[in-house]
């Protein structure tokens, strides 16, 4: 590697494009999937309860006040309330845009739990925003009005991760959220709960809850929190897409590896069979190829790992990509892991070498 720092160099390069493609893909996904999914993974409740003809999408659940009832008194329910969730058109910063609002019942379960600046909604009115959202008239102290309504919100703290479905999302109390349906549709005979969130009591498994709630109460599917993220409509299909990508990408990176080694210790045979026949083991000189394999991976892990840390420095605020100290790490150990698996072909061509055949050939001054 001392006298061929140019070669090695540019391979180390090659898989640090790679491993900033496989870094910069999930990071990807995991800001998508943010935006699609973010209230609902970050809000308190442990379980989500639909209406069963719903197909797990809060668009399409309507739960009625007797299921709300009925799913409180479930075993291992500490608490229960209602989730109002409808898109409506607000008017924020001086221009009108759509926005989620997603009421709850203030001090139950359903409130945002990734809270970075202000203080939740502590009566009617109040909301907490995304915080990605302040710049676009969801800041503190902003007043949301719902479009064509007297209905007015006040923003006074701001979350994380609580877009839903590439939103802004407004949490309110569950009265707030009517007053907004009520208004935007005045014509509704009566204004229902979209589902219902479940608190579990302490040692209750959400999972086990959840199924517990779905075979007592009658009319309703309930899944706990994990799952209901991924059962929302669409994140399976990016899940999929992003995984494929990711596959093709650890298969290239283990390929140009593999492939780049294995041709160099074909070159360097008769040298490697000399050192054998030197006294040098088979051990050492395994070893001595796997090391370099280690070191030209470690190489690109740290380039990917700058390379992210930049892209991050140059994304958007509306997008914003943040490089991820534990995604890198863990990233890191799976291309190691797949390069030491790449250089099996590499090692065993080593210990195959025949010591004789370097003593044996006049160019490396053997007797023949």
């Amino acid at each position: 590697m001392r006298r061929a720092k140019l070669r090695f160099g540019m391979l180390a390069c090659a898989v640090g494009l790679l491993v900033f493609l496989i870094l910069f893909q999930q990071t990807l996904l995991g800001t998508l999937l943010g935006y699609f999914t973010g209230a609902l993974e970050n809000q308190s409740a442990d379980v989500v309860v639909y209406n069963e003809e719903a197909r797990q999408n809060l668009a399409g659940s309507l739960v009625t006040i007797d299921q709300l009832e009925a799913v409180g008194a479930v075993d291992g329910v500490a608490a229960v309330g209602p989730l109002g969730q409808g898109t409506f058109t607000v008017v924020a910063g001086g221009e009108e845009r759509d926005a989620a609002v997603w009421g709850y019942r203030l001090g139950g379960p359903g409130e945002p739990t990734t809270l970075v600046e202000g203080r939740l909604p502590e009566t009617d009115g109040e909301a907490v925003a995304s915080a990605i959202d302040a710049a676009a008239g969801f800041d503190i102290g902003d007043e949301v009005t719902i479009a064509g309504t007297e209905v007015a919100i006040t923003v006074v703290g701001l979350a994380s991760d609580i877009r839903f479905s590439v939103q802004p999302v407004l949490f309110v109390s569950y009265e707030t959220w009517q007053d907004v349906a009520g208004a935007a549709n005045p014509d509704a005979p009566v204004l229902l709960p979209s589902a219902a969130l479940v608190q579990a009591a302490g040692g209750v498994a959400p999972a086990a809850l959840a199924e517990r709630i779905t075979a007592s109460v009658e009319g309703v599917e309930a899944l706990d929190r994990a799952t209901a993220v991924a059962s929302l409509p669409g994140v399976e299909a990016v899940n999929q897409s992003f995984a494929l990508i990711l596959l093709l990408a650890f298969v290239v990176v283990t390929l140009v590896v593999g492939f780049f080694f294995l041709i160099i210790t074909v070159q360097k045979l008769p040298s490697l069979g000399l050192l054998k026949a030197l006294g040098y083991s088979s051990a050492q000189l395994a070893w001595s190829v796997g090391l370099q394999v280690l070191a030209v991976s470690a190489g690109g892990v740290l380039v990917g790992g700058l390379l992210l840390a930049g892209a991050s420095l140059a994304s958007s605020e509306s997008f914003p990509i943040s490089a991820d100290p534990a995604l890198v790490l863990t990233t890191g150990a799976a291309v190691l892991g797949l390069a030491v698996v790449s250089s099996i072909g590499s090692l065993r061509r080593v210990a195959r070498i025949d010591a004789t055949a370097a003593v044996g050939r006049q160019h490396l001054g053997g007797l023949e």
